[in-house]
Protein backbone atom coordinates (compact mmCIF):
# COMPACT_ATOMS: atom_id res chain seq x y z
CA UNK A 1 0.00 0.00 0.00
CA UNK A 2 1.05 3.75 -0.26
CA UNK A 3 3.04 5.64 2.08
CA UNK A 4 0.12 7.65 4.11
CA UNK A 5 -2.34 5.29 3.76
CA UNK A 6 -3.55 2.83 5.86
CA UNK A 7 -6.41 -0.06 6.84
CA UNK A 8 -8.61 2.15 8.74
CA UNK A 9 -10.00 -0.36 11.20
CA UNK A 10 -5.87 -0.34 12.13
CA UNK A 11 -6.23 2.83 13.14
CA UNK A 12 -9.29 3.57 14.75
CA UNK A 13 -10.50 0.70 17.12
CA UNK A 14 -14.12 -0.50 17.28
CA UNK A 15 -14.64 1.46 14.09
CA UNK A 16 -17.27 -0.40 11.98
CA UNK A 17 -17.30 -1.39 8.31
CA UNK A 18 -19.30 -2.60 5.04
CA UNK A 19 -17.10 -1.96 2.03
CA UNK A 20 -20.32 -1.91 -0.57
CA UNK A 21 -18.27 -1.86 -3.26
CA UNK A 22 -16.55 -5.28 -2.40
CA UNK A 23 -19.58 -6.78 -2.17
CA UNK A 24 -22.50 -7.48 -4.70
CA UNK A 25 -24.74 -4.80 -2.76
CA UNK A 26 -24.15 -1.67 -4.32
CA UNK A 27 -25.19 -0.12 -7.57
CA UNK A 28 -23.72 -2.45 -10.19
CA UNK A 29 -24.57 -5.20 -8.47
CA UNK A 30 -21.31 -7.31 -8.34
CA UNK A 31 -18.11 -6.76 -6.97
CA UNK A 32 -15.79 -3.38 -8.30
CA UNK A 33 -12.92 -3.35 -9.91
CA UNK A 34 -9.71 -2.70 -7.57
CA UNK A 35 -11.86 -3.81 -4.16
CA UNK A 36 -9.95 -7.35 -3.57
CA UNK A 37 -11.11 -7.06 0.36
CA UNK A 38 -13.59 -6.01 1.98
CA UNK A 39 -11.59 -3.83 3.88
CA UNK A 40 -11.73 0.13 4.17
CA UNK A 41 -8.43 2.05 2.99
CA UNK A 42 -7.98 5.99 3.78
CA UNK A 43 -4.68 8.26 4.53
CA UNK A 44 -3.36 8.33 7.87
CA UNK A 45 -4.59 11.96 8.18
CA UNK A 46 -8.25 10.55 7.18
CA UNK A 47 -7.88 7.82 9.74
CA UNK A 48 -6.49 10.33 12.25
CA UNK A 49 -9.79 12.77 11.94
CA UNK A 50 -12.48 9.69 11.38
CA UNK A 51 -10.36 8.49 15.43
CA UNK A 52 -11.92 12.14 16.30
CA UNK A 53 -15.36 11.20 14.71
CA UNK A 54 -16.03 8.38 16.50
CA UNK A 55 -14.92 9.50 19.97
CA UNK A 56 -17.70 12.65 19.44
CA UNK A 57 -20.15 9.99 18.44
CA UNK A 58 -19.61 7.92 21.19
CA UNK A 59 -20.04 10.46 24.02
CA UNK A 60 -23.52 10.66 22.14
CA UNK A 61 -24.33 6.76 22.43
CA UNK A 62 -23.40 6.54 18.73
CA UNK A 63 -20.54 5.10 16.27
CA UNK A 64 -19.65 5.33 13.17
CA UNK A 65 -19.93 2.71 10.17
CA UNK A 66 -18.11 3.22 6.78
CA UNK A 67 -19.17 2.37 3.36
CA UNK A 68 -16.79 3.38 1.09
CA UNK A 69 -12.88 5.17 1.70
CA UNK A 70 -10.27 5.22 -0.95
CA UNK A 71 -11.53 4.27 -4.30
CA UNK A 72 -9.07 2.94 -7.36
CA UNK A 73 -9.22 4.92 -10.26
CA UNK A 74 -10.16 1.63 -11.89
CA UNK A 75 -13.18 1.39 -10.00
CA UNK A 76 -14.25 4.48 -11.39
CA UNK A 77 -13.87 3.61 -14.51
CA UNK A 78 -15.27 0.63 -13.63
CA UNK A 79 -18.59 2.92 -13.02
CA UNK A 80 -18.25 4.62 -16.02
CA UNK A 81 -18.25 1.34 -18.35
CA UNK A 82 -20.98 0.39 -16.59
CA UNK A 83 -22.86 3.39 -17.19
CA UNK A 84 -22.84 2.73 -21.08
CA UNK A 85 -24.42 -0.58 -20.65
CA UNK A 86 -28.04 -1.76 -21.22
CA UNK A 87 -30.24 -1.22 -18.50
CA UNK A 88 -31.26 -4.35 -16.58
CA UNK A 89 -32.95 -3.11 -14.11
CA UNK A 90 -31.34 -5.19 -10.98
CA UNK A 91 -30.54 -2.59 -9.12
CA UNK A 92 -32.53 0.82 -10.50
CA UNK A 93 -35.50 0.62 -8.02
CA UNK A 94 -32.77 0.43 -4.99
CA UNK A 95 -30.35 3.10 -6.00
CA UNK A 96 -31.36 5.46 -8.93
CA UNK A 97 -35.36 5.32 -9.66
CA UNK A 98 -36.08 8.05 -11.26
CA UNK A 99 -32.45 8.67 -13.56
CA UNK A 100 -30.86 6.87 -16.23
CA UNK A 101 -27.55 5.89 -15.71
CA UNK A 102 -25.10 8.11 -17.74
CA UNK A 103 -27.42 11.19 -15.63
CA UNK A 104 -25.80 9.56 -12.23
CA UNK A 105 -22.55 11.57 -13.57
CA UNK A 106 -24.65 14.56 -15.16
CA UNK A 107 -26.26 14.83 -12.20
CA UNK A 108 -23.40 14.57 -9.66
CA UNK A 109 -24.04 11.29 -8.11
CA UNK A 110 -20.81 9.72 -9.38
CA UNK A 111 -17.86 11.05 -11.17
CA UNK A 112 -15.30 10.33 -13.48
CA UNK A 113 -12.53 11.56 -11.19
CA UNK A 114 -13.58 11.00 -7.46
CA UNK A 115 -12.67 12.50 -4.37
CA UNK A 116 -12.31 9.44 -3.19
CA UNK A 117 -9.77 8.48 -5.04
CA UNK A 118 -7.55 10.99 -3.17
CA UNK A 119 -7.67 8.98 -0.25
CA UNK A 120 -9.32 11.35 2.03
CA UNK A 121 -13.17 11.05 1.45
CA UNK A 122 -15.46 8.57 3.52
CA UNK A 123 -19.04 7.38 2.77
CA UNK A 124 -20.61 6.62 6.22
CA UNK A 125 -23.66 6.38 8.71
CA UNK A 126 -24.47 5.99 12.58
CA UNK A 127 -25.47 3.37 14.14
CA UNK A 128 -26.84 3.08 17.95
CA UNK A 129 -24.11 1.87 20.30
CA UNK A 130 -26.55 0.35 22.93
CA UNK A 131 -28.04 -1.94 20.13
CA UNK A 132 -26.34 -1.70 17.10
CA UNK A 133 -28.99 -0.88 14.78
CA UNK A 134 -28.42 1.78 12.25
CA UNK A 135 -29.88 4.86 12.47
CA UNK A 136 -32.97 5.85 10.38
CA UNK A 137 -31.36 8.33 7.91
CA UNK A 138 -34.03 8.69 5.31
CA UNK A 139 -32.42 6.87 2.29
CA UNK A 140 -29.71 4.07 1.56
CA UNK A 141 -26.54 4.46 0.69
CA UNK A 142 -26.07 5.12 -2.63
CA UNK A 143 -29.64 6.49 -3.04
CA UNK A 144 -28.85 8.68 -6.40
CA UNK A 145 -31.75 10.81 -5.51
CA UNK A 146 -32.54 14.38 -4.58
CA UNK A 147 -33.82 12.67 -1.21
CA UNK A 148 -30.65 11.96 -0.80
CA UNK A 149 -29.83 15.61 -0.30
CA UNK A 150 -28.55 17.32 2.70
CA UNK A 151 -31.98 19.48 3.37
CA UNK A 152 -34.18 17.24 0.93
CA UNK A 153 -38.28 17.79 1.46
CA UNK A 154 -39.67 14.05 1.84
CA UNK A 155 -37.88 12.43 5.36
CA UNK A 156 -39.03 12.74 8.69
CA UNK A 157 -38.34 15.19 11.17
CA UNK A 158 -36.24 12.41 13.04
CA UNK A 159 -34.15 11.66 10.16
CA UNK A 160 -33.34 15.26 9.38
CA UNK A 161 -32.23 15.59 12.90
CA UNK A 162 -30.34 12.56 12.45
CA UNK A 163 -28.62 13.58 9.24
CA UNK A 164 -27.98 16.89 10.71
CA UNK A 165 -26.21 15.12 13.94
CA UNK A 166 -24.09 12.84 11.37
CA UNK A 167 -23.17 16.41 9.63
CA UNK A 168 -22.69 18.03 13.42
CA UNK A 169 -20.27 14.94 13.96
CA UNK A 170 -18.19 15.43 10.72
CA UNK A 171 -17.66 18.82 10.05
CA UNK A 172 -16.54 19.26 14.37
CA UNK A 173 -14.19 16.68 12.67
CA UNK A 174 -12.33 18.54 10.03
CA UNK A 175 -14.42 17.34 7.15
CA UNK A 176 -16.69 19.02 5.05
CA UNK A 177 -20.49 17.50 3.73
CA UNK A 178 -21.38 16.80 0.26
CA UNK A 179 -24.61 18.77 -0.70
CA UNK A 180 -26.04 15.71 -2.95
CA UNK A 181 -25.45 13.24 -0.24
CA UNK A 182 -25.75 12.72 3.48
CA UNK A 183 -23.78 10.05 4.06
CA UNK A 184 -20.13 11.81 1.80
CA UNK A 185 -17.50 13.60 3.86
CA UNK A 186 -14.53 14.82 2.65
CA UNK A 187 -11.48 15.73 4.86
CA UNK A 188 -11.24 19.92 4.00
CA UNK A 189 -7.40 19.63 4.54
CA UNK A 190 -6.78 16.69 2.92
CA UNK A 191 -3.08 15.84 1.99
CA UNK A 192 -3.38 14.99 -1.83
CA UNK A 193 -5.74 17.47 -3.08
CA UNK A 194 -4.31 17.13 -6.57
CA UNK A 195 -3.59 13.65 -6.91
CA UNK A 196 -5.97 10.30 -7.91
CA UNK A 197 -4.79 6.95 -7.20
CA UNK A 198 -4.80 3.64 -8.66
CA UNK A 199 -3.70 0.96 -6.54
CA UNK A 200 -5.98 -2.07 -5.59
CA UNK A 201 -7.44 -2.56 -1.89
CA UNK A 202 -6.04 -5.72 -0.90
CA UNK A 203 -5.07 -7.80 2.10
CA UNK A 204 -1.52 -9.04 2.36
CA UNK A 205 -0.99 -12.49 2.15
CA UNK A 206 0.98 -12.32 6.13
CA UNK A 207 -2.49 -10.67 7.64
CA UNK A 208 -4.41 -12.72 5.82
CA UNK A 209 -3.23 -16.04 7.92
CA UNK A 210 -3.75 -14.18 10.85
CA UNK A 211 -7.13 -13.36 10.09
CA UNK A 212 -7.97 -16.55 8.49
Amino acid sequence: MKNEFAFVDELVPGIRWDAKYATWDNFTGKPVDGYLSNRIVGTTALCSALDDAQKRAASLGFGLVLWDGYRPQRAVDCFLRWAQQPEDGRTKLRHYPNITRPEMFDKGYVAAKSGHSRGSTVDLTLYVLATGELVPMGGDHDLMDPISHHGAAGITPAEAKNRELICSIMESSGFVRYPYEWWHYSLENEPYPDEYFDFPIVVPVDQRRERG
